[in-house]
């Protein structure tokens, strides 16, 4: 799976001489968090919910709206915007993504060119997002975890041969492999008697099925 299958393409820029006011109005119109910073669509920066409340007083609540308002208008993006930004292209893979979101602890990335041309955003949410399609969530039909003391060749097909033989169709599956491996399967079928009476028959031991 590639970044530029999962990341939000429906972007809000800002520009770095407009007002951080601006920017707050359009992180509330749009229900997002963060803006990219571009000049003619160049990445020059990002600026976060968490840096304006980070660059407000620490007596801000005792300013008076007017004065509040005064100091948000009169402040420029580019006063507070984050320059050294993380990126990713358009043909990172996604786990690579994740990864560098959980080591960096950051909740977005930029997806750029080799220009630095902006082209989307991807976000956490979005990482999960596809992490719920991954695992069938949104698929209606009977999710099964079996799991196995050992690994060894042929397993997953052992496994996908019986539902096949069984006239059951797998649309989804991932297998985990720690202490034991565990392979989680989704099929669209809805019976899951049937489903679980084959899979013990096989010797299969079923942790869950839902």
């Amino acid at each position: 799976m590639y970044v530029s299958a999962h990341m939000s393409q429906q972007l809000i820029t800002i520009s770095p001489k407009e007002t951080i006011s601006l920017a707050l109005e359009l992180m509330k119109i749009h229900k997002i968090h963060r803006l990219p910073v571009v000049i003619d669509g160049v990445l020059v920066g990002l600026i976060t919910e968490g840096m304006i409340s980070r660059y407000m007083p620490s007596n801000a609540t005792s300013l008076d709206i007017f004065e509040l308002n005064f100091l948000l208008s009169k402040t420029k993006v580019d006063d507070i915007m984050l320059t050294r930004v993380i990126t990713v292209s358009l043909d990172t893979l996604l786990e690579k993504a994740a990864d560098i979101m959980v080591s960096k602890d950051i909740g977005c990335l930029p997806v750029v060119d080799e220009r630095k041309h902006v082209l989307g955003m991807l976000t956490t949410n979005d990482v999960l997002n596809s992490f719920a399609h991954v695992m069938g969530y949104y698929n209606e039909g009977t999710r099964v975890v079996l799991e196995f003391a050992l690994d060894h060749i042929g397993l997953m097909a052992e496994v996908s041969t019986l539902f096949f033989k069984q006239g059951l169709n797998i649309t989804h599956i991932m297998a985990f492999n720690d202490e034991n491996v565990q392979m989680v399967i989704k099929t669209s079928s809805l019976d899951k008697k049937t489903i679980k009476d084959m899979c013990e028959a096989a010797k299969f031991k079923v942790v869950s099925i839902i």
